[in-house]
């Protein structure tokens, strides 16, 4: 049987040359890897990952209480904002808080087993988070956009697409576990991913790392800007036949800077992420700064963060709600509780122009 210092080796990656003929003595479950950055910088991220870990649980724990708490949060078309919030919580406290520690002590402390744990729950939450959005862009543009004519959409379709998001994240985070790929310890070496350092044709990393980018992220990507441009235009359509209704300019207004927003919000997450590990992918040979590796990394676990307040708390329903929750029953910003920005698109796409 091999020992322990022969099989460090396969569960991590060193990409710089050291003078050393012992590679595992620098290894990221045994020591900090101070060769990689300053005690500050590993500090820095500790503090944001923890800053992370406490907002992003935080707010996905109230989005869910609040769920639990008031039965009119519980329609169809928020089914999948709480299948957000629970993909959202899985990453934050897996991923984001496992980080935070490790960090702070300036390695991955809860070694190789709970790297590969830690690389796949938060690769299977981030998925299902990703997954999801593209999911609530679909849902909006049939309610909205009616392109099968008068669709109801009923409690059957919001399930079927929360199971759809977890079964294709399934998909596609389960396969480190099983050879393509592997799940190892990335930038820093303090939090756990896909190896998108490596060319080792035993695990096929670069088709993995392709397959991730085009089924996780080009995908969803096409879905969200197809069906939230499909929705604009029939907003736009709907506020030119109404030009002289003041409420359907402002819910034109309104819908057209949701949907900048969530399009900006997913890019922030997820472009540098991905795009880094392509670049790395495709400049096989260039040396890069480690540190450069762990940034995209927290960019994409800070969308536990900004998800929910892009997708509920522009939810005046759900805002409303957790007002009230935190403020014990009363609501210091006096939202309107049934006015909501889905609503006033829906009554703006009912009175636009038939097909």
């Amino acid at each position: 049987m091999k020992n322990r210092q022969q099989e460090l080796p396969e569960d991590f990656y060193i990409p710089i040359p050291l003078d050393t003929n012992n590679i595992t003595s620098l290894s990221p479950f045994l020591v900090p890897q101070d060769h990689l950055g300053g005690r500050g910088v590993f500090m820095c991220m500790a503090v944001f990952t923890f800053f992370l870990f406490v907002c992003g649980t935080s707010i996905n724990v109230l989005t869910i209480v609040c769920t639990i708490q008031y039965k009119k949060l519980r329609s169809h078309l928020n089914y999948i904002l709480v299948n957000l919030a629970v993909s959202n919580l899985l990453v934050s406290t897996v991923g984001t808080f496992t980080a935070s520690v490790s960090f702070f002590n300036r390695y991955f402390i809860f070694g190789p087993t709970a790297c590969k744990i830690e690389g796949f729950v938060a690769t299977l939450g981030g998925i299902v988070s990703l997954w999801s959005l593209s999911v609530v862009a679909f849902e909006r543009w049939l309610v909205i956009c009616k392109p099968v004519g008068n669709f109801s959409f009923k409690g059957t379709h919001a399930i079927i697409g929360c199971a759809v998001t977890w079964f294709f994240s399934l998909l596609a985070s389960a396969p480190p576990l099983f050879g393509w790929s592997r799940y190892i310890p990335e930038g820093l070496q303090c939090s756990c991913g896909p190896d998108w350092y490596t060319t080792d044709n035993k695990y096929n990393n670069e088709s993995y790392v392709m397959f991730l980018f085009c089924f996780c992220f080009g995908f969803p990507l096409t879905v969200i800007i197809f069906c939230y441009s499909q929705l604009l235009f029939t907003l736009k359509s709907a506020a030119k036949a109404q030009a002289d209704s003041a409420s359907t300019q402002k819910a034109e207004k309104e819908v057209t800077k949701m949907v900048v927003v969530m399009v900006l919000g997913f890019l922030v997450c997820w472009f540098p992420y991905t795009s880094f590990s392509l670049w790395v992918i495709f400049n096989r040979g260039q040396t890069f700064d480690m540190r450069m590796g762990s940034i995209p990394a927290c960019f994409a676990k800070s969308s536990t963060v900004y998800n929910p307040i892009i997708y509920v708390f522009m939810n005046k329903q759900f805002r409303s709600c957790m007002m009230k929750l935190i403020f014990c029953g009363k609501n210091p910003f006096g939202d309107d509780e049934d006015a909501s920005t889905s609503s006033q698109v829906t009554q703006v796409s009912s009175v636009g122009p038939e097909k």
